[in-house]
């Protein structure tokens, strides 16, 4: 029983059990199987998608790093998948919960920051006072740009869960109120979950695109 309106995204609150974040596995039993069969419409298009990103990870990286767009086009793939997986009734949403964003977020940024300072330490340090910047603002300029670096991690996991989590916020708020409407009310109310679905159906591709481009500058700034 959900004692108030988060106890949904809960992973202990639906059955009283844990098995929820089983949900970010599912597509090891499903999508799997679509490479045995002869590619259809939606193989199609998703390999035109992949390729797409990867020419676009390529243009932002570079052609330092090799193999390294593939990572990225995963990442894309991984948060996309259980974004949409959350549209769906009593799936648990696994890219609401900052264990799940932060798990993303830290270790890549952690990693850049590691092979930046170890490999391009010069670099680095120039990129903590901007060009152009007056003598008597550097100290400040230091501190900024230290803080804004160190808070990435942060603000791209804050940013998943939180808009995933409004989405399903206001559709479960919506749906809350149809017990109580006239019939002419729940048919209005019919159409608007509608489009916040549509709506949600386009924040899940928008922010695992703008999560997987984030972390693919964060790298671009190291090399």
């Amino acid at each position: 029983m959900m004692m108030n309106l988060f106890s949904s995204f809960d992973p202990s609150s639906n059955w009283s059990m844990s098995l929820n974040w089983l949900s970010t596995t599912i597509g090891l039993m499903i999508i799997p199987s679509s490479f045995w069969f002869i590619p259809s419409r939606s193989t199609i298009l998703w390999n035109k998608i992949t390729t797409t990103l990867h020419k676009e990870f390529k243009t932002l990286i570079g052609e330092n790093i090799k193999g390294s767009t593939l990572m990225m086009v995963s990442l894309f793939s991984l948060i996309m998948f259980n974004n949409f997986l959350g549209l769906f009734p009593y799936i648990f949403t696994s890219s609401s919960h900052m264990v799940m964003t932060l798990t993303l977020a830290l270790p890549l940024w952690l990693t850049f920051m590691v092979f930046g300072w170890i490999n391009n330490t010069v670099h680095m340090f120039a990129h903590l006072v901007p060009q152009g910047t007056p003598p008597v603002l550097m100290p400040f300029m230091v501190c900024i740009e230290t803080i804004s670096n160190v808070i990435r991690p942060g603000t791209l996991a804050i940013r998943l869960s939180a808009n995933m989590i409004a989405g399903h916020l206001l559709m479960t708020l919506l749906g809350n109120t149809g017990t109580v409407m006239s019939t002419y009310m729940v048919s209005i109310l019919i159409i608007v979950q509608i489009a916040l679905l549509l709506l949600e159906s386009a924040v899940a591709i928008i922010q695992s695109y703008v999560f997987a481009v984030l972390s693919t500058l964060y790298s671009s700034e190291v090399n």
